[in-house]
């Protein structure tokens, strides 16, 4: 078992604290997020420090906190040598980690979702997966990146989430206008595709096979698939990816 801190601890810490917490590790939170991190304590036995307290008694380190107050935050605290790092946040670089972070030296980059607690999260990893293996595999799928800027684009795909979940609540309202039931509308949305893709094969080419086998000849589903390609539905998604990307590897 291991002696695991996390610096920041709001909705990304919060799962991964659960999870690892089930499985015997002995783990010390910030205290950034009073009511999250006591409801951790108070429900999975964590201690609560300050940051360089949660740094003194750990081994392995989270990096959970919000990218723009990354170099703030840890500008001010002292890491050591053979402690091991890992970052879950978007934006701050391998590069710009090892400085903050110095003298510490094993860094592991990844991308956690909240149901990793529940298990079937896939972790990209940069640049190496072992710790990542010992810690949530294999009850979430760890892989290992080529580069970083490949894991920044993980990241991207990431920010799709919210995005569908905006689509989803879209499509949710009108048909709660058209019902009159809006609790009605909003849970056959979810489940209609939680279901969908629960049930889903998980082979390469899946997404296109499912897409077509739906969208055929005079349905309402071609009728919906060529309506979002003339509206230029795709062409913005691809548009937005790559400004992401972009902004995530330090391009103008």
């Amino acid at each position: 078992m291991y002696r695991i801190g996390f610096l920041g601890t709001g909705h990304i810490a919060a799962p991964m604290v659960r999870f690892l917490a089930r499985t015997g590790h002995g783990i010390t939170v910030s205290d950034r997020n009073a009511e999250i991190a006591a409801a951790l304590a108070e429900g999975h036995g964590v201690a609560i420090a300050p940051n360089q307290e949660v740094i003194d008694r750990s081994d392995i380190v989270f990096l959970c906190l919000r990218p723009h107050l990354a170099q703030e935050v840890l500008s001010g605290l002292s890491f050591r040598a053979g402690q091991q790092i890992v970052s879950v946040m978007a934006g701050p670089s391998l590069a710009q980690l090892q400085t903050l972070c110095a003298p510490a030296t094993d860094f592991t980059m990844t991308i956690p979702l909240g149901f990793l607690e529940q298990g079937g999260c896939p972790l990209p990893a940069y640049p190496d997966s072992d710790l990542l293996d010992r810690l949530f595999a294999p009850e979430n799928p760890v892989f290992q990146v080529p580069d970083e800027t490949a894991l920044n684009m993980h990241f991207a795909i990431c920010a799709m989430v919210p995005g569908l979940l905006d689509l989803m609540q879209t499509g949710a309202a009108w048909l709660a206008e058209q019902t009159g039931n809006p609790k009605q509308a909003e849970f056959y949305t979810t489940q209609l595709f939680s279901g969908f893709l629960a049930a889903m094969e998980r082979a390469p080419g899946a997404l296109s096979q499912k897409r077509d086998g739906l969208a055929t000849e005079g349905t309402i589903s071609l009728q919906m698939t060529d309506a979002l390609e003339a509206g230029g539905v795709h062409r913005v998604l691809t548009d937005a990816l790559s400004a992401i990307g972009a902004r995530l590897n330090g391009v103008d």
